[in-house]
């Protein structure tokens, strides 16, 4: 009987306790909600301002346009989610089921859409540069709105898990908003952590690579005084991708080998929900950043944001604000390829 007590006591010591990450929650509730605040501000400011110079001045006219109106569409809904996401890290989630719905799916909606629409504008300046010839019959505005509901369509359906499987529940005198699957929970966990990593980074980063190298290739037998410029704004807008969602990818893969069991190691599993944390808020920084690489950044907006500051003083600057972006105008098609066709769409790029 003793070495039944004995033995009994041994295993009961020796069977690993919950993984408690105390230190995980009070992190977020301290360093979340201000990061995402500051996101949400500078993601909604910059698309929004995007999206009204697109409308007001660019009338929407060229394939390049509607990629920008859409990517800019996408990284809002994105950050429309963060004021959510940061008082539920602040304190829980108190807006009931509906809105944890609704919330979870538009964050993977903007969350899909926008690097979809980032890969498309790949393509688009590979189809404006390496095949000059046919881009003037494919890069059309018709075409550009099938892609665009077709992209939209995508983004919707891989989000729909998001939508279906989010749920409210109260554990410990909180409530939690979160993915809980109702049956075969780890096999679609899994399958969740492939669909973002495949669609979010591979896929995505395989088409960019394909066709940011070719275009380089194409520009170093171009005589060109702005191919410096492009090859360096490529080179950017490649670098920023990776750097910014790359981490985040691993660690969901990471994240998908503690479901598996493959890794099982409590101060681990805290290391990696901290840097799941820290990541995640990374790549939400991007979306602040594409009006930067695709817009602002532009030569040509770069010249109007010149003339504004000389033009304006003071409060007068949200009067003279239209004066100046006039000249903003859509760029007149090309019944041919010339040199002058790889400028202009240089300048595009830039």
């Amino acid at each position: 009987m003793d070495e039944s007590v004995y033995s009994n006591y041994y295993l009961y010591e020796n069977i690993p306790g919950p993984c408690t990450k105390e230190g995980v929650k009070k992190f977020g509730e301290l360093f979340l909600p201000p990061l995402y605040f500051l996101v949400f501000v500078f993601g909604l400011l910059g698309n929004s301002v995007v999206v009204l110079v697109l409308f007001k001045y660019k009338r929407l006219k060229s394939m390049t346009d509607m990629y920008l109106l859409n990517l800019a569409v996408s990284d809002l809904l994105f950050v429309l989610s963060l004021p959510f996401w940061g008082y539920y890290a602040a304190d829980q989630w108190v807006f009931g089921l509906g809105l944890c719905k609704v919330v979870s799916w538009m964050y993977l909606v903007g969350f899909y859409s926008g690097i979809f629409f980032i890969m498309l504008m790949s393509i688009d300046r590979y189809l404006a540069i390496v095949h000059a010839v046919f881009a003037l019959r494919a890069r059309t505005l018709r075409y550009a709105v099938i892609t665009s509901v077709a992209t939209w369509s995508v983004a919707i359906f891989a989000s729909l898990p998001g939508l279906l499987f989010s749920s409210c529940y109260t554990e410990h005198n909180r409530t939690y908003c979160k993915t809980r699957y109702s049956f075969n929970a780890t096999t679609w966990k899994v399958l969740n952590s492939l669909e973002v990593n495949v669609l979010g980074l591979v896929i995505p980063l395989g088409i960019m690579l394909f066709c940011y190298s070719t275009i380089v290739r194409t520009l170093q037998h171009c005589k060109n005084e702005k191919k410096n410029k492009a090859v360096k704004m490529i080179f950017a807008v490649v670098v920023l991708f990776l750097g910014f969602w790359t981490p985040y990818n691993v660690v969901v893969f990471l994240e998908m080998l503690v479901d598996l069991e493959v890794v099982q190691n409590c101060t681990f599993e805290k290391y990696l929900d901290l840097a799941l944390q820290a990541t995640e808020t990374l790549a939400f920084v991007h979306c602040c950043l594409n009006p930067v690489i695709y817009f602002f950044l532009g030569e040509k907006f770069r010249k109007y944001i010149v003339q504004l500051f000389k033009t304006c003083r003071g409060l007068s600057v949200l009067c003279q604000y239209c004066g100046p972006l006039r000249i903003y105008v859509a760029d007149t098609p090309s019944s041919s390829y010339t040199q002058s066709t790889m400028d202009h769409e240089l300048h595009d790029a830039l």
